[in-house]
């Protein structure tokens, strides 16, 4: 009944899809032609203007036909689905095309243009895409979507494309009027996608989707690299959703499971908060007129990822974080607030000097290489020197270009800030030069945004925290270190570099460009350490199986305790099922899939088991047995050694099998119904659809998936399977908070050495640490916060670097205050 209602809602879901699409043809059509009109208005030269009047008038003649062209192709594409032949509707084909031959430009170039139209497409809908994917999924139990399913916006560009040259519209009267044909397919899939998303969560499909039920690991998007490789500066665009949890349907979505529960912070979250609303109170009592917020807590950092697509350009640097950010952050968690601290409108003298200040910084001081490696480590410190004096001097000319106290303070706090981080020793010259270069972007920001200075999640502080967390434990003499190492460590810097470079080229945005290129450092950080870092990249791929194993090995167990929770199965093959057989399945599913051959075996012997174990009274059923068992047995054999049980523990279960059989013929056990064997073998053979949704917040999983990982351990990874005692909530909190790309101090077996955090688990409840040379150390939550808690644990920063940066200008201040107004 469950698969029939969840096929029947994925079959709604795309007629809501399907008339999303066909509704918005209409008014698409209409800002096309519109579109055109405007270009006849335009100056151009003659030529031009001839081109454009011929390309309106076969638009106005067209541009009807292509509308109903494209609604009738959306609909047969809906029920018959669309050809992966490329020249299938290509009228000049030859009639021999089923010869081999050369593609002919003309689809080369369609084929071109039709990338075009879906990569714009999915650069505005990527979040609403993504979460409609993973309900589709959920419902119709897939891995995923087909390569050609309408959902997909490719093959809504190739479906418009088609009818676009069907209707005799040619490629030049497209390249006439893509800026507005680009626009409003971008809007109408996004509408689409939202339309269907709000229809699916009005159903109860999965209402949260940032964790998926199966935990999977997929390629960095490839709209990260198409925008760089055009050249497209990514900040313009909404980013792709994050592997961590993000936005999903704005006003639509929930909050998060967290949001509802009581806050138990971090000490490190708590002395933040202090020291933001130390820094308040100072501003209140020495700056007249300072626009002080109401003292409330930060929401906890990392909550969640905002985005430009979440705020209106019109809001320009006036914005708050993107929505869905601010939601995720929990609602119960009081933070400063645009209610409370109005955006400020810096005098327009002061911008221009700042503008003045970042063109100079942007230009290469004397004496710096940037072409990395042990030439740019030798004159990065001389660099940072010139820095030093060049920002001392224009602190001063920024300070006479204010217009008001308010502002004079404001610059005064900022310079004090990366006078600290500038002169931080344990982050590599070579990148203090670069977070040198955000200080105008900051000094920016600050003056119009007065929650910097309340806010210890506010997006700039929290970008710079990021950056320095991941290169603090760096060797300054990286030069001298292994190969695979150094160029590890310069795909790191590259990026910290990229990061600077497009924040310096939207000095207008505000806090968003600082949220995007967070957004996109974070995600940078899980390919980074996943692919580049060859100290961390098999570590990682490791600990993501053992992941998917455990988390779906106990989905698996709750599955199988459900079906068989009112089935007389004999006590020896229940606990055989629910210890053994659930984690070979779980094995089993992540090397070859949950629909492979090997798979659905597997799952058949459970069956087999079950019945080979209920009562035997008769002859024949007896023989059918005896006839059954050795296949059985073999394949029982086969899916234990695949788990990598020892061969003694296979003896010992196969000898109490043995048992269980032996009392079902001597007619001990309760008899199965021959209807609910069936019924059991049908739930086997689709298990994987009778897994729960939304394992959010289950703490059955939770509780089972950190129990005993020690049997995971290998060469190149160690589990950490004692030590320190039960962690209190708050160690607990701070554990959560950890982040990847974080250095720490480990103690354990004898070592006390460095390791950065180079992995969590998207259910936050497992960890990896990583060694310089490779060597793993897998942590469960509670675990690692116990380590945290016994002092076994140190992370190398005790507090974030702009906290850190606050605390020491707050020191300053207080031996004499009258810094501020000077």
């Amino acid at each position: 009944m469950t698969a029939a209602r969840n096929q029947a809602l994925a079959t709604q879901a795309r007629r809501v899809y399907l008339e999303a699409l066909v509704r918005g043809m209409t008014p698409l059509v209409a800002a096309v032609g519109q579109g055109a009109n405007n270009l006849l208005v335009q100056a151009a030269p003659h030529a031009v203007m001839m081109a454009r009047r011929d390309a309106v008038q076969a638009w106005q003649k067209s541009g009807p036909n292509w509308q109903m062209a494209v609604v009738a192709a959306l609909r047969h594409a809906a029920v018959h689905g669309v050809s992966d032949n490329a020249r299938e509707h290509d009228t000049t084909a030859p009639a021999q095309s089923s010869k081999m031959s050369l593609v002919d430009d003309s689809t080369i170039e369609r084929e071109i243009t039709s990338s075009r139209l879906a990569l714009v497409m999915m650069d505005r809908a990527t979040w609403e895409f993504t979460d409609l994917r993973t309900r589709m999924q959920s419902l119709e139990g897939h891995d995923d979507l087909e390569p050609l399913d309408l959902l997909r916006a490719h093959v809504v560009a190739r479906v418009a494309l088609d009818a676009w040259h069907r209707v005799g519209l040619d490629a030049n009267i497209w390249q006439l009027l893509h800026h507005e044909l680009h626009e409003e397919f971008a809007q109408l899939v996004s509408e689409a996608y939202h339309e269907t998303n709000r229809w699916l969560i009005a159903q109860k499909v999965l209402p949260e989707v940032d964790l998926r039920p199966f935990i999977r690991r997929t390629a960095q998007a490839a709209r990260d690299a198409t925008a760089a490789a055009s050249g497209v500066p990514a900040p313009l665009a909404a980013p792709v959703a994050p592997a961590s949890p993000g936005p999903g349907l704005g006003p639509t979505s929930g909050p998060t499971p967290m949001a509802n529960a009581p806050a138990v912070r971090s000490k490190a979250s708590s002395q933040a908060d202090e020291v933001m609303a130390q820094l308040q109170r100072v501003l209140a009592r020495h700056v007249p007129g300072f626009p002080v917020t109401k003292s409330q807590v930060p929401a906890r950092p990392g909550a969640g990822k905002p985005s430009l697509a979440d705020v209106s350009p019109a809001q320009g640097g006036a914005s708050a974080p993107g929505g869905a950010a601010e939601a995720g952050a929990g609602a119960s968690a009081a933070r400063p607030s645009l209610a409370d601290a109005q955006p400020v409108a810096a005098s327009p003298r002061l911008m221009g000097a700042i503008k003045h200040a970042q063109e100079s910084l942007q230009r290469r001081p004397p004496g710096v290489s940037e072409s990395g490696g042990s030439s740019a480590a030798a004159s990065a410190p001389r660099a940072l020197e010139e820095i030093g004096a060049r920002n001392q001097a224009f602190k001063q000319v920024l300070k006479q270009a204010a217009n008001n106290p308010a502002e004079r303070a404001t610059i005064e706090i900022v310079a004090m800030m990366f006078q600290s981080i500038l002169t931080e020793e344990r982050i590599p010259a070579t990148v203090r030069v670069w977070f040198a270069r955000l200080q105008m972007p900051v000094l920016r920001v600050a003056v119009s945004e007065p929650d910097f200075f309340a806010a210890a999640d506010h997006p700039a502080r929290r970008l710079i925290d990021r950056m320095g967390a991941c290169v603090m434990g760096f060797n300054t003499a990286q030069g001298s270190g292994p190969g695979a190492e150094r160029a590890s460590n310069d795909a790191l810097e590259r990026e910290i570099k990229r990061v600077v470079q497009v924040v310096e080229a939207y000095p207008d945005t505000g806090r968003r460009v600082f949220a995007t290129v967070l957004t996109e450092f974070e995600k940078f950080l899980d390919h980074y350490f996943e692919n580049e870092n060859q100290a961390s990249k098999r570590g990682v791929s490791l600990a993501q199986q053992v992941e998917q194993r455990e988390t779906l090995a106990i989905q698996y167990t709750i599955e199988l305790r459900k079906m068989l929770s009112e089935v007389p199965v004999q006590d020896g093959v229940r606990d055989f099922l629910f210890h053994v057989w659930a984690d070979v399945l779980a094995v089993t599913a992540v090397r070859a899939g949950a629909q492979a051959d090997v798979t659905k075996s597997m799952k058949r012997a459970a069956a087999d088991l079950i019945w080979s174990a209920s009562s035997k009274a008769s002859r024949e059923e007896r023989a059918e047995v005896i006839r059954r068992l050795p296949p059985l047995l073999k394949t029982l054999r086969d899916g234990m050694s695949h788990a990598g049980l020892p061969t003694d523990k296979q003896d010992e279960h196969v000898r109490q099998l043995n048992n269980a059989l032996a009392a079902a013929f001597t007619a001990k056990t309760a008899a199965i119904p021959r209807e609910r064997l069936d019924e059991l073998m049908d739930q086997l053979e689709t298990l994987e659809a009778m897994l729960p949704e939304d394992i959010e917040g289950d703490s059955h999983v939770d509780e089972m998936l950190v129990r005993d990982l020690s049997g995971h351990e290998s060469e190149g990874m160690e589990v950490v399977a004692e030590g320190g005692s039960a962690p209190t909530p708050a160690m607990v909190a701070w554990a959560r908070e950890l982040q990847v790309g974080g250095w720490f101090m480990l103690d354990y077996r004898g070592r006390n050495e460095q390791v950065q955090l180079a992995w969590r688990g998207l259910r936050k409840q497992l960890a990896l640490l990583v060694t310089p040379k490779g060597r793993g150390v897998l942590f469960s939550l509670n675990r690692m916060a116990a380590f945290l808690q016994a002092g076994l644990l140190l992370p190398a920063q005790d507090e974030a670097l702009t906290v850190q940066a606050t605390r020491k200008a707050l020191a300053k201040l207080d031996a004499d205050p009258d810094q501020l107004l000077k």
